[in-house]
Parts: structure tokens; sequence; C-alpha cells
């Protein structure tokens, strides 16, 4: 499990719809860098671990929503203080590498 939460997709994934179910393609465009390989194998491993909840409506094209379950909403907090940490220290992190790096 730890790989699952420590993960950089699934911590984005998870801000994402921290909030509100979104499309696949919503998803894709908010989390900028992601392929949409990665962001599949993400979503399904998330679903697989109880996270999120994709469904998927009977229409053509086929729509597919993802949110987060019940599950998935105890971990907001904690992946939102982890996001918030490494943008607050991304410049101390940076610099730390640059002097061990020289």
């Amino acid at each position: 499990m730890l790989d699952r939460i420590a993960d950089k997709w699934t911590v984005l994934v998870v801000g994402a719809l921290a909030t509100e179910t979104k499309r696949f393609g919503q998803l894709r465009r908010e989390l900028d860098g992601v392929s949409q390989k990665m962001l599949t194998q993400t979503l399904r491993g998330l679903e697989r671990d109880g996270i999120v909840y994709r469904k998927v409506y009977a229409t053509v094209p086929p729509k597919v929503e993802y949110s987060l379950t019940t599950l998935g909403l105890t971990l907001v907090n904690l992946v939102e203080t982890v996001r918030y940490w490494s943008e607050g220290n991304i410049e101390k992190v940076l610099m730390a590498q640059k002097r061990y790096d020289a």
C-alpha cells in the first residue's frame, strides 16, 4: 500500500478527485505530464485497491466517470499535506541537491 499511496500520480489523482467526480479526459488535462497509459494504470490500481470508484454509463460513446470511494476520501488530507510540503520546500530541496552534486 505504501508504494501505491506514495506514488506521484496517485497523489495527484486523489487530489484531483478530492472535490468532484471527473471523466478521464478531465483528469488527463489537469494532470500535466501524465501519459494516457500511466493515468489508466494508476486509475486501475486505485480502483482495485478500493480507493477510486469507476462508473460506466451505457451510452455511445461510453461515458466513464471516476470518483473517490469512502476509503479514498480518507487519503485526501494526507496527500494534500504531502503536496503542500513539497510545494513549500521545493526550492530548499533543489538547493540541497545542487550543493550535494557540486
